[in-house]
């Protein structure tokens, strides 16, 4: 559940710019239609996240106050600039705040926040977290590449589309971490010998 949660902004900011003919907005509106939907629901997703979890992870707030701060610049100024380049300062600011934790304050972000649900040896979680930074890295150039030379509409299914980068990286940490994980081996039932 938590995982579709996570897409539903993006999926609703998706629909409202391919939808805009049905509401009545041009084309060239679409971005300025669909970016307070995306605001919207991401305020939502944030409520449902502190409703069940009492507490938002400083990842969820940054997410928040860039996607509240890049959308209203957007709409204040009527530049879909600001929209379409808050994804890669997002996943840079996540990457630099990972690179000062693992290397300026030693500490392991991932095994912080994940560390009381895997157990896993020092080394995977280090390779890990820095495999999370180049991923964020790899996803902010992605954007600003796609930002640079392609249309807004480009874009926009690049957002939705894009997201198969995420598949394809859990289904290869999860393949990374499945060896090293620990399983607790439950008592047997039956007679004892």
């Amino acid at each position: 559940m938590r995982t579709l949660l996570d897409f539903i902004p993006i999926l609703l900011f998706f629909a409202a710019y391919k939808l805009h003919a049905w509401f009545g907005v041009g084309k060239e509106e679409a971005i300025y239609f669909a970016t307070p939907i995306l605001m919207l629901a991401t305020c939502l997703q944030m409520a449902i996240v502190y409703a069940l979890d009492r507490k938002l992870t400083t990842m969820n707030k940054v997410t928040l106050g860039m996607v509240l701060v890049f959308g209203s610049v957007t709409l204040a100024l009527h530049d879909k600039r600001f929209v379409m380049w808050k994804p890669t300062v997002l996943w840079i600011v996540f990457a630099l705040a990972m690179a000062v934790a693992h290397w300026g304050l030693k500490k392991n972000f991932l095994k912080s926040t994940m560390g009381s649900q895997l157990d896993l040896p020092e080394t995977v979680w280090n390779k890990l977290d820095i495999a999370w930074m180049g991923f964020f890295l790899f996803l902010a150039a992605s954007n600003a590449f796609v930002v640079a030379f392609y249309s807004e509409e480009e874009w926009v299914n690049f957002k939705v589309w894009g997201y198969g980068f995420w598949l394809v990286f859990f289904l290869g940490q999860g393949l990374y971490m499945a060896p090293h994980m620990s399983v607790e081996e439950e008592p047997q039932a039956g007679p004892k010998p």
